[in-house]
């Protein structure tokens, strides 16, 4: 089961960055892409680009999420959708960033799966993928930020457990530093903010994040491609380096 075999696609967070990247490039490659995001204004060029179907909506509503997807015919789910609000020290966030995080990285994920795998285990056929981030995998100065992505990160692999001899597929994909508008949204203090986003790493750019979901999308179809890390040269995650005594 390749891409090529896939029909419809379903891809959250759609209206900017590694969303409207990867459902460009299923509508592309001649899926039906039903986009959901909160920016209709976005989605509309989007649909006026690549002919997808829009869903303006915020994920974090699951009684609109089963609304709009419950019951659909889905090969493949990009669950793409997610902020890095409270970004900072767990004890300086406020209260309902934690909540806006975990909701729209964590309890969105889980309910729209919840949503569409009844059908794809039931045709026998389909492919989730979750954006994860390097945040999931490694520590770093944000507990809730990467405590949310390393919650997907176990959900991809339970799944995997739980979908044995469905023929369903399940990635997760883990990038680091991607040219998008996370920054803007994830660092309050604009100082902070251009010092990170200034910083001179040669970022990621969306479509390199959607040519891995691709990669993974288009294995044969007794192929799972469990997860891709993938970061700038630049950028490096785990381990500690220690300058010697001279």
């Amino acid at each position: 089961m390749s891409l090529s075999d896939y029909r419809t696609a379903v891809v959250t967070g759609a209206s900017s960055g590694i969303g409207a990247a990867v459902a460009a490039g299923l509508a592309r490659r001649g899926l039906r892409v039903h986009a959901a995001a909160r920016r209709k204004d976005r989605l509309e060029a989007l649909a006026r680009e690549t002919g997808c179907v829009v869903h303006p909506m915020d994920v974090r509503d699951t009684a609109a999420l089963y609304r709009e997807f419950d019951g659909r015919i889905v090969d493949v789910v990009v669950n793409n959708a997610g902020l890095g609000k409270g970004f900072a020290a767990l004890h300086t966030v406020a209260p309902e960033d934690i909540d806006t995080s975990v909701d729209t990285n964590v309890r969105a994920v889980y309910h729209l799966l919840r949503a569409v795998l009844p059908g794809m285990v039931e045709r026998r056929r389909g492919h989730v993928v979750n954006i994860g981030s390097m945040a999931g995998l490694y520590a770093l100065q944000s507990s809730v930020y990467g405590g949310t992505k390393a919650a997907v990160h176990m959900l991809s692999r339970n799944l995997r457990l739980e979908l044995e001899g469905t023929g369903v597929r399940v990635t997760e994909i883990c990038p680091g530093r991607v040219n998008t508008e996370f920054y803007d949204v994830a660092i309050d203090d604009p100082r902070q903010r251009s010092r990170i986003k200034d910083s001179g790493v040669r970022e990621l750019q969306p479509e390199d994040v959607a040519a891995a979901v691709f990669y993974a999308l288009d294995a044969p179809w007794h192929v799972n491609v469990n997860s891709i890390e993938l970061q700038p040269v630049e950028q490096i995650y785990g381990g500690s380096r220690f300058t010697p005594v001279r």
